[in-house]
């Protein structure tokens, strides 16, 4: 095992125990980057240099002996959604090409302050509009598993990078799925927290929480230990509860996930939540997967609370969100937009105030109805996916099982379910599917239960890794380092 296969929480152990060097972590990070990347393209803008200077700085720290932060020494890859001072943030969109972020993201700042060095800027779609990673500003990224095969989106450059083991943490940000669904696709772990937990002081509709910042990694304990440096007392984000000046959230209680008793957990299970397009080959690889460990908890019930509405719930605030930051862009570059951002716009445009009131409220009996089904139930496991892994040059799926989509990101509804309703949910790598690609399984918790989330994950991870058909398969590096540059590829820069 090379350095840079080791989880964070490993590494950190090893950092302050002095049996690694922060330089030899980073160096290993950045060898394994530079033999794989050209394969998938994760990873857009390098801040070797910088981070390497960065590791000299930090272990000449823990030679002196000097309090060290949670991620002192850990290399971080960021989503190009989110400035880093002195890289590209293009969002994927030409029209951002040449834009250099003259700062750091505040949450950049605060991993930054907790010791993590950034390493480079991670692909996503133009806009983060998309399930597919791809845009024409630096092309498509691939699936480890499958080069021919689609990362998801949008944070698809920060799961491939982890997957590679260019790194050991990533940022991503979700709203329908945009973090979860690349977590599934690439056999590493992704979190969307209860909407507050992590602050999102940029979103053009604070009121509206849809679109959140989470960490991303390749074990349940190192999202943990990412996301107790992402919490903080931020009252922009009007989701944040800040009480005289103080967080509400323990972040340190995040750092070493407490135990939780399987055998006590009450937990639903569903393939469809009443409502999704869900393929076949999911809904069986599904079962197989429950066939293998659900017996260990106390109850295990095939149900599910009552969705109704939410795919047209979910189109109109989306659409919502989009238009009003976006619509400005369209008008002044139409040539530059592409499909999925523009589509959204224009579907933006077509409701009127009735249909955002229709689906506000829509929103809210989803949301109570919920809140009394986990009453009676601790946690609920659905597929992250619809689908399987299908070829990257498919910009969305249009039919799935001969059934036709609504949008490009109907495929994403396994995942906006929980979205709507505001619980936390985490991706958790679970073997592979039938068709012999990674399988994420999600876990979805209480709304506010993030702790106890993360533990009751992490305990299906430790369980897993006894299971050759659940423990998260591992990407084939030999393939990778052998195969040609994927700017190669017919189609690889573009939309269509």
């Amino acid at each position: 095992m090379q350095p840079c296969d080791l989880s964070a929480q490993q590494a950190r152990r090893l950092l302050a125990s002095k049996q690694l060097s922060a330089v030899e972590l980073a160096d290993s990070c950045i060898a394994r980057a530079e033999a794989v990347n050209p394969a998938v393209n994760a990873l857009v803008a390098d801040d070797y240099t910088n981070m390497r200077q960065a590791a000299v700085t930090a272990q000449r720290a823990i030679d002196r002996g000097e309090a060290l932060g949670a991620l002192h020494g850990l290399p971080l890859c960021v989503k190009d959604m989110v400035d880093v001072s002195g890289l590209p943030t293009t969002f994927g969109s030409t029209i951002y090409a040449d834009n250099i972020a003259r700062g750091d993201d505040p949450m950049v700042a605060q991993l930054r302050s907790a010791g993590a060095l950034i390493m480079a800027k991670a692909n996503n779609p133009e806009w983060s509009a998309g399930g597919n990673t791809r845009n024409a500003v630096y092309g498509v990224t691939a699936n480890p598993f499958d080069l021919t095969r689609s990362a998801a989106g949008s944070s698809g450059g920060s799961a491939v990078a982890l997957a590679c083991g260019m790194a050991p943490l990533a940022t991503g940000s979700d709203t329908g799925g945009s973090l979860r669904s690349p977590a599934a696709f690439n056999a590493v772990v992704g979190f969307r927290a209860t909407p507050g937990l992590v602050p999102g002081h940029s979103r053009p509709l604070g009121l509206l929480p849809m679109s959140i910042n989470g960490p991303m990694a390749r074990t349940v304990g190192d999202v943990g230990l990412m996301l107790s440096s992402m919490i903080r007392a931020d009252r922009r984000d009007p989701w944040v509860p800040v009480i005289d000046g103080a967080l509400a959230h323990d972040a340190a209680a995040y750092r070493q996930l407490p135990p939780l008793d399987l055998s006590s957990a009450k937990v639903a299970v569903t393939s469809d939540f009443g409502f999704t397009l869900t393929e076949r080959l999911v809904a069986d690889s599904f079962a197989d997967k429950l066939a293998r460990f659900a017996h260990v908890f106390a109850r295990c019930e095939h149900t599910h609370p009552d969705c109704s509405d939410a795919d047209d719930t979910f189109a109109v605030i989306r659409a919502l969100g989009f238009s009003g930051h976006h619509r400005d862009l369209l008008y002044r570059h139409p040539e530059q937009m592409g499909p999925n951002i523009t589509d959204n716009i224009r579907e933006g445009e077509s409701y009127s105030a009735l249909d955002v009131v229709r689906a506000l409220g829509h929103q809210t009996q989803l949301y109570r109805r919920w809140q009394a089904f986990f009453e009676e139930h601790d946690f609920i496991l659905a597929p992250t996916t619809t689908i399987s892994p299908r070829d990257w040059h498919e910009l969305y799926p249009e039919q799935i099982d001969g059934r036709p989509t609504q949008s490009y990101y109907h495929w994403l509804s396994l995942a906006y379910a929980s979205t709507l309703a505001g619980h936390p949910s985490v991706t958790l790598p679970a073997g592979r599917d039938r068709n012999g690609m990674p399988f994420g399984l999600q876990i979805i918790g209480r709304r506010g239960s993030d702790l106890q989330t993360l533990a009751f994950a992490a305990e299906l991870e430790t369980l897993f890794v006894g299971d050759a058909e659940l423990r998260r398969p591992q990407v084939d590096l030999d393939y990778l380092t052998r195969a040609r540059p994927l700017r190669e590829a017919e189609g690889f820069l573009g939309f269509a």
